[in-house]
């Protein structure tokens, strides 16, 4: 096996309970994840992570393979490191369950720069935002990045900011995509690394892998997306899925 997708399900969350089990369009949110990751042509497997018997049992009804995994695992990288330590695979895709839009060709692009670009070890998603109301939304996380497309900082503040609005070229700002692909020696490289504290500060895991002066290539896409943290984005996100 080369390629493997991991959904991360953990079933606590502050600000919207069990929300990985949440309906969308009559469906729990992590089976509208598993069945989009199914389809992506590079995937040789997709194996679901959680920490509740519930979110087991109901993925296991629905037909995933669910692999559980440690409770005190402190992030999703966490709990994707424990499915992949034993496994002969060359690449990983972290597929956030809370993102419900996410589609195959996404995690394709992904794999496929990590595939003919020995390079990279590290690889995510972002998309121009179109919305202006994502510029000032915490939830929202955004990225900068070089000529070269590699990420130089993600924020949940506006960035870059537009200090003269009237005189230059205009900002364009990209909202990032909660979606990674990492080498397998890459993924225990950063999971061993200490929090840095950047990453304390925004509350953002990746800003480990830039202030210890790794390197993660932004591929970018059209598709939208949005990520689901509150009551108001599932019913964003169900409205959505309508047109998907």
């Amino acid at each position: 096996m080369d390629n493997l997708g991991v959904i991360p399900a953990r079933l606590a969350s502050t600000r919207l309970p069990d929300k990985v089990l949440r309906l969308i369009c009559g469906k729990p949110m992590v089976q509208i994840v598993w069945e989009n990751a199914k389809k992506a042509k590079l995937l040789d497997e997709v194996i679901i992570a959680c920490d509740d018997e519930r979110v087991k049992k109901v993925c296991t009804e629905f037909g995933a393979k669910v692999q559980f995994t440690a409770k005190e695992h402190a992030s999703g990288t966490d709990r994707l490191s424990e499915v992949v330590n034993p496994l002969d695979i060359k690449n990983v895709v972290n597929i956030q369950a809370d993102e419900p839009l996410i589609k195959p060709q996404m995690i394709d692009s992904l794999i496929n720069t990590l595939i003919h670009d020995k390079q990279i070890q590290m690889a995510t998603l972002a998309k121009r935002i179109t919305n202006l109301e994502d510029l000032s939304n915490p939830n929202v996380v955004k990225v900068v990045k070089d000529k070269s497309d590699w990420a130089l900082y993600f924020s949940r503040s506006p960035i870059p900011y537009q200090r003269n609005k009237e005189a230059g070229e205009a900002s364009v700002f990209f909202k990032h995509i909660g979606l990674y692909a990492y080498t397998k020696d890459f993924l225990f490289t950063f999971r061993n690394l200490a929090k840095s504290s950047l990453e304390n500060i925004e509350q953002l895991e990746q800003l480990r892998v830039l202030e210890n002066g790794y390197k993660i290539k932004i591929i970018e896409t059209d598709i939208e997306t949005i990520g689901v943290d509150t009551p108001e984005d599932l019913l964003r996100a169900e409205e959505l899925l309508k047109d998907y």
